[in-house]
């Protein structure tokens, strides 16, 4: 972090730290950002959430915690918080922050010219490439599961 400013900025709704970089977040990025990181850990099945799921999702994200479920996916994260909170040591909380932190990181360096987005045929993905068309400077680490906890709405 440098005088306070942040290493990112997309709106001051959200204003967080995470492994010594800020980040200042408007609502929509960071819902949509929130949104996606549960997808990607396989927390819910899809990105077609309702704003009262999101709104949990956003909570648990920003605050650590829900404080009052809104949605049938908050009352499933507060009741089964005991089995969701830790899968095979990783934090829930702590991925979600990082997918959304990574993201919008990465997003930053496309922004400043640093990354390129390129998309790959091979793996039927995009990456992240030099600007000049260099070799992948980045590959994303995995990311942990939590697709065999997954919440199914009706269920």
């Amino acid at each position: 972090m440098t005088d306070g400013v942040p290493n990112y900025f997309s709106g001051e709704d959200y204003v967080l730290e995470f492994l010594g970089y800020r980040f200042s977040f408007g609502a929509r990025d960071f819902e949509e950002r929130v949104e996606a990181a549960a997808v990607k850990l396989g927390l819910v099945p899809s990105n077609d959430l309702d704003e009262d799921e999101i709104g949990d999702l956003v909570e648990l994200a920003a605050d650590g915690r829900i404080a009052g479920a809104r949605s049938p996916l908050g009352s499933y994260l507060v009741r089964h918080w005991e089995r969701l909170a830790l899968v095979d040591g990783e934090s829930l909380v702590y991925w979600l922050r990082k997918l959304v932190f990574r993201g919008a990181y990465l997003d930053h360096r496309v922004k400043e010219g640093l990354l390129a987005v390129v998309w790959e045929d091979e793996s039927g993905e995009f990456a992240y490439a030099e600007p000049e068309g260099g070799r992948a400077l980045l590959e994303l680490a995995p990311t942990p599961s939590w697709r065999a906890l997954q919440f199914r709405s009706g269920l």
